[in-house]
């Protein structure tokens, strides 16, 4: 008779309450939007319990904002894909070339420069970027609410996701309306009283203070709003999943 072990006791339990809650949740989790897009797998239980919690009872929860004297002396920037000539070319032309693209359900697509988005509504926030590998820090980031930017492109009611790419064409990711109408959901441009540097993201950085770093995007250059996320990559809702992040990543 083999030994019943911890792990094997660890994944009947994980099992088992992926079973309750995917009976609790079914029908009525996807009708309401509270079942992931990565649902799926042995961890796929836990996130739709910390994604449907959230959505349930912070919705319009907002990430700490905190005074410009604890903003970092020396904020951290990760290794980031050596550049692309094109990218390069923008860099020597102060991105005066650079342009957002905003497609999908919208009704009125759009190829948004730097100036177009800083003649905008512009918002600055103090907060924190948090990074699963353990480190973080806390910078000034200004920019233009995406809120304002759908809004202007008039978002049509089928619109249930946002994805949004890099121009290191492996790096993107998606997430639901919601958080893309967040106040804090800013296109950012600034940080720190300055253009946003190269190492941070600049010229633009999606940034997603109620999740994870992995969710703002640095060198952002397109957006696209859509109802699904099964024609994106294998519908996970990002990249990231090859390297075994979760679609979301509240904090």
């Amino acid at each position: 008779m083999s030994t019943l072990t911890r792990r094997a006791l660890i994944a009947g339990g994980v099992a088992a309450v992926g079973g309750a809650l995917g009976a609790a949740l079914g029908a009525a989790g996807r009708r309401f939007g509270l079942i992931p897009p990565d649902a799926g797998g042995i961890y796929g239980p836990g996130e739709t319990l910390a994604y449907a919690s959230h959505r349930l009872f912070g919705r319009n929860a907002l990430a700490r904002e905190f005074p410009r004297s604890m903003i970092s002396a020396k904020p951290f920037a990760n290794s980031i894909a050596p550049p692309t000539a094109a990218y390069k070319q923008h860099e020597a032309a102060n991105f005066v070339n650079w342009r957002l693209d905003v497609d999908g359900h919208v009704e009125r697509r759009a190829s948004l420069s730097l100036s177009d988005l800083q003649a905008m509504e512009r918002r600055s926030q103090i907060t924190e970027v948090t990074c699963e590998e353990g480190w973080s820090y806390i910078a000034e980031w200004t920019g233009t609410p995406l809120a304002t930017v759908l809004s202007s492109l008039g978002v049509r009611p089928t619109a249930k996701y946002v994805v949004y790419y890099s121009s290191d064409p492996d790096w993107w990711e998606s997430i639901d309306i919601d958080e893309a109408l967040h106040p804090q959901t800013l296109v950012a441009w600034g940080m720190n009283g300055g253009p946003l540097p190269v190492p941070f993201g600049g010229p633009l950085r999606l940034r997603v203070p109620r999740q994870l770093g992995y969710k703002s995007v640095k060198f952002l250059n397109r957006i696209t709003v859509t109802d699904a996320l099964d024609g994106f990559g294998d519908g996970s809702g990002q990249s990231s999943a090859n390297a075994g992040y979760a679609w979301y990543a509240g904090i």
